[in-house]
């Protein structure tokens, strides 16, 4: 039985890849009207004439004619800090004096000295680095004055990212390649769409969906292959993004958030007076859900699918065990997210807990509420997604494949007859005579039975002293 039941649920059986097929065909009349939908929001909101939405006059931030050329540390001289701007009564603290040399701008080639602050100089600056200065020309006496400004990271970010891209396509093979130029695309959206429909002041739930739905669309098709594993994600992951773009609309206009919590967002909002800073908010609840939508939907439909492939199992214990993983995953990205929530802002906890104000006068400021409203919204959708991709993972592969019953996925062992012992045949020297009305015990203990006596059915049976007919 168990033989017929593997090679009844190959998938090269035609009416199994028929019925597949039609599953596959019924998911994909769900999808096809979200892609006609998605290139039709990408269409009629894909902006033109950005620059006519940004103020281009930044003295209000920045002082006209400052600009940031690139030069090489020679010389780092230690010095102390106190008395140097930014420093506090009695510091303690070493700086430092550097020595650059200009590498761009019209001073290339010349050497400036800068001062440096103790963060600066703790993160270990070197002769040889690196760094940008802000170039300040004074229009009185024509002076030009340098500051430093920062320094320049283009080495280690490409050195990381290469190894990285390195990495997975040798790990992942084709696979990594694929999901590498899947980010690139996603990246491309984020750039020349995303973005740039914020700025012109475009519906943030509306293009965030139009730019999640066709990321998901080309990274999942490209990294994991069109099939219908890969089909049941992209509708869980839907799915996710739908109730996460709800729920974050929601949450934003309830929790009356502003998107004003930093500089930055004054800086941004002075730039692009366009963009509502409370569509950043919105869209950011929807960007943050989409990589660990991905990530779960994608997961729990190959957990269906390698738990199917043992066979003997019926949808609702499918179901079941594709669930316990999916419990662990929720549990186990719930704390990602967390977790890499207080990691961005840890400085600025670290801040809260010096100045010892109260946890829900903190939890309830703009900065907290904002990541708290992206963390437990996402967090949301995923809780959702997880169930419903299982579910349509489950009927998805199990179309047209039969379920055992229950009997034969516990199968009752029968009980097996007993077959009395025989006991030891008597030897003649030993044999006794039989009494009256009772066998040969010889031929008895060996099963043979004179005409007119009954077999003994059990093993006291045959032991048991019948009687005869004058004892009845």
């Amino acid at each position: 039985m168990a033989h017929s039941h593997s090679h009844s649920t190959r998938s090269d059986d035609p009416e199994i890849r028929r019925l597949e097929q039609r599953a596959l065909g019924l998911m994909m009349s769900f999808l096809v009207p979200i892609a006609v939908l998605t290139v039709t929001a990408l269409v009629w909101l894909w902006p033109h004439d950005v620059t006519s939405h940004i103020k281009n006059d930044t003295s209000s931030v920045m002082v006209p004619g400052v600009t940031m050329p690139k030069a090489h540390v020679t010389m780092v001289n230690e010095v102390s800090c106190e008395g140097t701007t930014g420093s506090i009564a009695n510091d303690t603290r070493a700086c430092a004096n550097l020595h650059v040399q200009l590498t761009e701008g019209p001073e290339t080639g010349q050497t400036y000295e800068v001062m440096v602050t103790a963060a600066i100089y703790a993160s270990g600056i070197d002769p040889g680095d690196t760094v940008k200065l802000y170039r300040m020309p004074s229009p009185q006496d024509g002076t030009t004055v340098y500051q430093f400004a920062d320094f320049e990271r283009s080495a280690p970010l490409i050195f990381f990212t290469v190894l990285l891209a390195v990495l997975v396509v040798l790990v992942a093979r084709w696979r990594g390649f694929a999901s590498l130029l899947g980010l690139v695309f996603a990246a491309v959206v984020m750039w020349k769409f995303l973005f740039p429909a914020l700025i012109v002041g475009h519906n943030p739930t509306i293009v965030g969906l139009a730019a999640s739905s066709a990321i998901m669309f080309v990274v999942l098709y490209t990294a994991h292959g069109f099939s219908t594993r890969t089909t049941t994600a992209l509708v869980g992951t839907l799915f996710g993004l739908m109730i996460t773009a709800a729920l974050g609309f929601w949450a934003t206009k309830w929790a009356h958030l502003t998107g004003v919590s930093s500089e930055d967002d004054y800086l941004l909002a002075s730039s692009a007076p366009n963009l509502p800073l409370q569509s950043v908010v919105i869209c950011g609840v929807i960007i943050a859900g989409l990589g660990v939508l991905n990530d779960v939907t994608i997961t729990q439909a190959s957990a269906v699918w390698e738990l199917a492939e043992g066979g003997g199992r019926r949808r609702k214990d499918l179901f079941l065990g594709a669930m316990r993983i999916g419990r662990d995953h929720i549990a186990s990205t719930v704390y990602t997210m967390a977790f890499a929530t207080a990691g961005a802002i840890l400085s600025v906890l670290l801040l809260l807990s010096i100045y010892q104000r109260p946890l829900g006068e903190v939890l309830t400021s703009e900065m907290f509420a904002a990541e708290l409203v992206r963390t437990l919204v996402g967090s949301i959708g995923l809780a959702l997604a997880v169930p419903v991709t299982t579910g349509i993972a489950v009927a998805a592969v199990t179309a047209g494949r039969p379920l055992p019953r229950r009997d034969q996925i516990m199968p009752q062992k029968q009980p097996e007859a007993r077959q009395p012992e025989q006991p030891a045949l008597l030897t003649p020297a030993r044999a006794s005579k039989p009494e009256r009305g009772v066998d040969h015990p010889t031929l008895t203990n060996m099963g043979i039975v004179r005409p007119g006596r009954a077999r003994p059915s059990t093993e006291q049976d045959l032991f048991k002293r019948p009687q005869g007919p004058d004892e009845v």
